[in-house]
C-alpha cells in the first residue's frame, strides 16, 4: 500500500526541474521505447519496499514520497516503489535487520541508528557541528573526511548496504516541561535519545539523564513521565504532537538529524545497470528536493507550535548558546576521536576554529 502523495512534492518537482528532465530523458533514451520497456504495461520487474518511521508530512516523508514517484516514473515502470511510513512495516528496533535480510530495499534512518553496524557514523552526531543545514554539502560532500565516512563506509558495505545519499531533517532543539536556557536547567532530567554514544556523552555533559527510547515510543513516554524531555527538529516534534505533552521548546540548533539513504546491496546488484544509474540519479535529485523542503517544513512546524499556544519557544541568546557548546566543544570530539577517526576530527576541529 503506498502512501498518498502530496501537493508539495508538486512543488518540489518544479524546483528540480532541469535536473528531472535530464534523469527523465537519460532513461527514456536508455529504454528506448523498444521491447525492454515495460512503460505502461503495469508490470514493474522490480519492487523497492522503502520503510521510514516518520510521517509524509516531514522532511522524510516527503523525500520519501518524491523519491517513489520519481523513481517509477524515470524507470519507465521497470520499479515499483512502495512505501511504509510512521513505523508501519518496520520501527527502530527491527529496520536495520530488515534491510539486512532484504525484507526491505531501502531505508533512510537518522544516523545514530548506525551505531552499532557503522559506529564512525556517528560523526553526524557530534554538536554543534554546524550552525544551519546550508553547510552541510561544504561539510559532508562526498569528496570531504566526512563525506567518505558516509558514501564510502566500509562497515556499512560488509552488512549490505550501499549509500545513496543523505538527506536532512534539520536542526535539533531541546524539548522539556521546564524552561531550558542553561546546561543548568538540564541537570538530573532524563532525555530520549538516539542510540547513539555521542549523544549519550552530549547530555552527560549538561548534566542530564540520556535515556534510549525508540522514536514511535517518545510520545507515550512524555505523556507518562518515563522520560522529561528529548532532542528533536521542529517537524518531528509537531508532526508526532510532542509539543503537546510539553511546556517548552528550546530553540538551541545545538545538533543536525541526517538521514543516510541505504538500499540493500544485493538488491541494487541484480538491478542492470541502465537501471542502476537511474536509481543514483534519482536519490541524487531526492536529496536536492529534500534539502529544499526541510527548512520550509520545519518553519511551518514551528508556526503550528506557536499557535497553538500550549508551548512557549525559548529562543537562546548567542551567550546561552555558547555555554551549551562550550561543555561539549572539544572534549566530546577528542573523546570520540578512535571511533570516528583522527582524519574526520582534526578536519572539523580545524574549520571551528577558523
Amino acid at each position: 500500500m503506498k502512501s498518498p502523495r502530496t501537493a508539495r512534492v508538486t512543488a518540489g518537482i518544479a524546483a528540480t526541474g532541469a535536473l528531472l528532465l535530464a534523469l527523465s530523458a537519460c532513461s527514456g533514451a536508455r529504454s528506448g521505447g523498444g521491447a525492454e520497456s515495460t512503460a505502461g504495461s503495469g508490470e514493474a520487474e522490480y519492487v523497492l519496499k522503502f520503510s521510514h518511521v516518520t510521517t509524509s508530512s516531514t522532511p522524510k516523508g516527503k523525500a520519501a514520497d518524491f523519491f517513489a514517484e520519481e523513481l517509477e516514473k524515470a524507470s519507465d515502470g521497470r520499479i515499483d516503489v512502495e512505501i511504509y511510513p510512521n513505523s508501519e512495516l518496520y520501527g527502530d528496533k527491527d529496520e536495520m535487520q530488515a534491510i539486512q535480510s532484504n525484507a526491505v530495499q531501502m531505508l533512510a534512518p537518522a544516523s545514530a541508528k548506525f551505531t552499532t553496524v557503522a559506529p564512525s557514523l556517528q560523526v553526524l552526531d557530534l554538536p554543534f557541528l554546524f550552525d544551519d543545514p546550508s553547510e552541510i554539502p561544504e561539510v559532508a560532500s562526498p569528496d570531504t573526511a566526512v563525506g567518505k565516512a558516509i558514501y564510502a563506509n566500509e562497515d556499512l558495505e560488509a552488512n549490505g548496504m550501499k549509500v545513496i545519499g543523505l538527506w536532512d531533517s534539520g536542526m535539533k532543539q531541546i524539548h522539556s516541561n521546564n524552561e531550558t536556557r542553561t546546561p543548568e536547567d538540564t541537570q538530573g532530567k532524563k532525555y530520549r535519545i538516539q542510540p547513539s554514544d555521542v549523544l549519550r556523552s552530549q547530555f552527560e555533559a549538561w548534566g542530564g539523564v540520556p535515556t534510549p527510547l525508540a522514536f514511535a515510543e517518545v510520545y507515550s513516554g512524555l505523556q507518562q513521565g518515563l522520560i522529561d524531555g528529548g532532542e528533536n527538529t521542529y517537524s518531528n516534534i509537531e508532526s508526532q504532537n510532542m509539543h503537546t505533552v510539553q511546556s517548552y521548546v528550546t530553540e538551541s540548533n545545538h545538533g543536525y538529524i541526517g538521514y543516510v539513504a541505504v538500499v540493500n546491496n544485493d538488491w541494487f546488484e541484480s538491478l542492470p545497470d541502465d537501471l542502476q544509474t537511474v536509481v543514483e540519479e534519482t536519490a541524487t535529485a531526492a536529496a536536492e528536493y529534500n534539502r529544499s523542503e526541510a527548512q520550509a517544513v520545519n518553519d511551518e512546524s514551528k508556526r503550528v507550535i506557536e499557535e497553538e499556544g500550549s508551548t512557549e519557544i525559548v529562543e537562546l541568546t548567542d551567550e546561552e548558546r555558547q555555554a551549551f557548546e562550550d561543555l561539549v566543544v572539544p572534549s566530546v570530539y577528542e573523546q570520540y576521536r578512535d571511533v570516528i577517526g583522527d582524519e574526520i576530527i582534526d578536519e572539523l576541529l580545524a574549520r571551528q576554529e577558523g
